[in-house]
């Protein structure tokens, strides 16, 4: 009778992996959530449970550094990370100026009296607060995560490179999010500076902005005369030509800006927002008007997209819920209009699609590995007819071969880079979690 075969044990490292799948990762990605929640439900334990978690993981994290085995890959990824990082700070710059221009051309008394649009969204979720138990509908209204939590998580998926729970290199899923991210910007100010639209909450310019009280110059030529009289709108249309008299309003404050004086048309400064155009930009917060789509759904669903792809399971189930949470409190509390928080989905899912050419989750190697196979299949079949068991070891070496890495760097520049990303990625983790912890 055939003995059977004893069980191969598995290696340490698969089982590490798998351990930390099944729920390592899962795990602190929630804790971090609901240890920051407990600022509403308990604050003293917030303060005591908050700096301990983030203690334990950074510690965790710089402890499992020098033993991470993808340096050289994340060393080739360092470039397009630092191109990445320039194309998203130049996104949010043009999404600033935009930001300020559609919240100023129209002057506040256009924001005072505009209604906001019919959103049946809205309309739903106030009937169903009529008709849910009050403990959902509390739940619904709860602040359970926010923008700064998203941005977290995926810090944290991020650096789970480091304990081989997603495939390296971790800057490249960096770099696929911040592309992604700056494309998402970008269409999102082409899409609201074309059509400016009413905010849901009209008093939301004049508690935020100084600007002034009577349209832009452009507005007063192009839309000021054509507004509300559906004679004057047939007769442009007809026309094809602005043709009535702009009536008399103040004139526009210019101040001084150097070779940026450019943007004093399209900022509208006023005389006590300060003597920069760089000061008066960083007021310009997330606007006034409706900004389709919503760019806080799309850091949401962009982590989500990121957390689905590389790690998958029971958590990645877990943030899409928080998302939708997200929408409908985006909704309900007249932030954005339904279709925004649509738009924004959609949009962010297609967007993560289609730069999967930057970072993917499929194994790269593994793929090299069974071309290369393919490639010496039929010497490898000589070989083993013939029985060259050296031929047979070279082939397979060169199969093993062609799934490696490629190092091209010194053991000394490949220590400098890990200590300087270390440094670098724990000091936006600390500024990152000080400066968007209120959302």
């Amino acid at each position: 009778m055939a003995k059977a075969k004893a069980p191969r044990p598995k290696p340490p490292r698969a089982a590490s992996r798998r351990l930390l799948g099944i729920g390592g990762l899962g795990i602190a990605a929630a804790a971090y959530v609901g240890v920051d929640y407990l600022r509403y439900l308990s604050p003293a334990w917030h303060d005591r449970l908050q700096p301990a978690l983030w203690a334990a993981l950074a510690l965790a994290a710089a402890a499992r550094a020098p033993f991470y085995r993808h340096w050289a890959a994340e060393l080739r990824a360092a470039l397009p990370f630092l191109g990445s990082i320039a194309f998203m700070l130049a996104a949010f710059l043009c999404e600033a100026i935009s930001v300020r221009f559609v919240s100023a051309v129209m002057g506040l008394q256009w924001h005072r009296s505009a209604a906001p649009l019919p959103d049946t969204g809205q309309w739903l979720l106030l009937s169903l607060n009529e008709k849910l138990p009050q403990s959902v509908v509390d739940l619904l209204r709860a602040h359970v995560i926010t923008l700064h939590h998203y941005l977290m998580l995926f810090i944290m998926l991020g650096f789970s490179v480091l304990f081989d729970c997603i495939k390296a290199p971790g800057l490249g899923i960096a770099t696929r999010y911040m592309f992604t991210m700056a494309i998402g910007r970008l269409l999102r100010t082409i899409t609201f500076i074309a059509t400016i639209l009413p905010s849901a909450r009209p008093w939301c310019a004049a508690a935020r902005y100084r600007i002034p009280e009577h349209p832009h110059p452009w507005a007063q030529k192009y839309y000021v005369p054509y507004a509300s009289d559906s004679n004057a709108i047939r007769r442009v249309i007809t026309d094809d030509m602005a043709y009535a008299a702009v009536q008399a309003y103040p004139g526009e404050y210019r101040p001084d800006w150097g070779r940026m004086s450019f943007l004093v048309d399209i900022l509208r400064p006023t005389l006590g927002e300060g003597p920069s155009w760089y000061h008066l930009l960083k007021k310009a917060s997330g606007g006034c008007n409706d900004l389709m789509y919503s760019g806080h759904m799309l850091v949401a669903v962009l982590t989500a997209m990121a957390w689905t792809e590389a790690y998958g399971g029971w958590i990645s189930v877990a943030i899409w819920i928080l998302v939708l949470h997200s929408a409908q409190r985006e909704i309900r509390e007249r932030h954005h209009y339904s279709v925004d928080c649509i738009v924004a989905i959609y949009v962010g899912v297609l967007l993560w699609r289609m730069t999967g050419f930057i970072w993917s989750a499929r194994d790269a190697s593994r793929a090299r590995r069974l071309a290369k196979l393919d490639e010496v299949q039929s010497r490898l079949i000589h070989a083993a007819k013939d029985s060259n068991i050296d031929e047979i070891r070279g082939l397979l070496k060169e199969v093993e071969l062609a799934s490696q890495e490629r190092q091209g760097f010194s053991q000394r520049a490949i220590l400098a880079f890990a200590a300087v990303t270390i440094m670098f990625t724990l000091s936006c983790v600390l500024l990152a979690f000080t400066m968007t912890s209120d959302g």
